[in-house]
């Protein structure tokens, strides 16, 4: 993809439905009548001196069984544990946090609906995921999803070790599109998020701008079935982040690359532009998807340890040699 002209002049014609609120406020309140149910299973092979691992299993939209591993320091301090969500990418599967935890965090990284462990109730495949029931806002497959993330900030912050007043989420691409949507649906757990290159933002641009996919599942589905344009899209505008972002009240950066061919950083800067709260945004000129990962680390790790203090967990001694 060619960035046309300056990305940071960028209007998208997405709207608000009318109703976008209600359709939000009846979802969340469904989806608190369910019972989440978590559940906790040490894996111990997974673990190390340093790293409790356990498997995170709790109930969704629908009932769906969602998985995630999480993570945490096995000293953990007598304060709690800040919270750090990992929503996934659109095709990769979610690592086992560790690094995360021997920051200090109390890391979950999640599996939604539709990946390997979160798959038997709900897997249209990849690609499916995106054009799943787009012409439907009640069945579309991210109402689920946007439920999955929006569950998880609530288990992680119920969880013993976890203090509640220090729940972080940070992810890329698809992940950093949950990211904005947790912080928006969340805003009383949320207190900081991350965002790179994130995805699902001003649908129908994206679709024209990006030449990759995931976007190509909905541009080979518009050319078999051009009758149903008008309603991809008005179902996609309950979905899009561009309009959820104004909800989001937790500080945010984001980071995009001014070269990437798959979410097109003209529809990161009119993301960036509706969020309500506290924002940073960094530009990589030559980045592509990646986003200027490789240099936004430490600015990330510092982002994030600003607003949720994690203590830095001593490696555990090792055994005397006999």
């Amino acid at each position: 993809m060619t960035v046309r002209s300056d990305p940071a002049t960028f209007r998208t014609r997405v709207t608000r439905p009318d109703d976008f609120d209600d359709f939000w406020t009846r979802t969340l309140a469904e989806a608190a009548t369910i019972d989440a149910a978590p559940r906790l299973q040490p894996i111990p092979h997974r673990s190390t001196a340093d790293v409790a691992v356990f498997e995170l299993e709790f109930r969704s939209w629908h009932g769906v069984q969602i998985r995630g591993w999480y993570c945490r320091p096995t000293r953990a301090p007598a304060e709690g544990l800040p919270g750090l969500l990992l929503p996934p990418g659109y095709i990769s599967e979610p690592a086992v946090p560790r690094d995360w935890a021997k920051r200090g965090y109390a890391a979950l990284a999640l599996a939604t609906r539709g990946k390997l462990r979160s798959g038997a109730q709900f897997n249209p495949g990849f690609p499916g995921l995106l054009t799943y029931n787009i012409v439907d806002r009640e069945t579309y497959s991210y109402r689920g999803m946007y439920v999955d993330a929006w569950r998880a900030a609530d288990v992680l912050a119920g969880l013993p070790d976890v203090d509640r007043a220090r729940i972080g989420v940070a992810g890329g691409s698809q992940g950093g599109a949950l990211s904005l949507v947790s912080a928006a649906l969340r805003p009383e757990i949320i207190t900081c998020a991350v965002a790179s290159a994130p995805y699902l933002c001003c649908f129908p641009e994206s679709v024209e701008l990006s030449v990759s996919w995931p976007y190509r599942e909905i541009t080979d589905y518009l050319r078999e079935h051009p009758q149903n344009e008008v309603a991809a899209w008005r179902t996609t505008a309950y979905f899009d982040v561009v309009n959820l972002a104004a909800w989001v009240r937790a500080p945010v950066l984001m980071h995009l690359g001014l070269s990437d061919d798959i979410c097109p950083p003209e529809t990161g800067y009119a993301t960036f532009a509706a969020l309500g709260g506290p924002k940073s945004l960094e530009v990589f000129k030559d980045a592509g998807h990646e986003a200027g990962a490789y240099w936004m680390a430490p600015r990330v790790e510092g982002f994030l340890a600003e607003h949720l203090r994690p203590v830095a967990v001593a490696p555990a001694a090792a055994a005397p040699e006999v």
